[in-house]
């Protein structure tokens, strides 16, 4: 499978490769965002509810009023959370100014804000799938104030 930004990230991880251009930067960055923002499962179990996730700061807050129903299931319950911690990452990077996806040397998605800031969204959104908080509004809120 042919994934640009794998090859830019890859040559960053071993240290061997220049800064990207702006450009290259950006398109990098749209591709990392485009992977991260599937969160297949999550849409579903969203749709089968009737939500629609459009990738809004409004959709996070219907996500947070929705009935866990996927806590019966506790193979699925981590991948819920998965998906909910990618799908909020998704929202931050796509409304918040200058937030940016991170990708950890270990391969751990996290979303970088302006400040320098990292939120961890993976763990924030398991946590919202096992208990319910904090809701991902809450994350959301805490991340554009930033």
């Amino acid at each position: 499978m042919n994934i640009p930004f794998l090859d830019t990230w890859r040559s960053k991880r071993r240290g061997d490769g220049e800064a990207p251009s702006p450009a290259a930067a950006a398109r990098e960055q749209e591709g990392i965002t485009e992977l991260l923002s599937e969160c297949e499962l999550l849409r579903v179990h969203a749709m089968r509810l009737g939500l629609r996730l459009d990738d809004s700061v409004a959709s996070l807050s219907a996500l947070d009023q929705l009935p866990p129903r996927w806590r019966e299931d506790k193979e699925e319950l981590p991948w819920v959370g998965n998906d909910a911690g990618l799908y909020l990452g998704t929202v931050i990077v796509r409304t918040v100014p200058g937030a940016l996806w991170n990708i950890w040397p270990s391969g751990h998605p996290v979303v970088r804000l302006v400040s320098g800031r990292e939120i961890q969204v993976v763990e924030a959104g398991l946590d919202w799938a096992v208990t319910g908080a904090p809701e991902l509004a809450q994350v959301y809120a805490e991340a554009a104030e930033a």
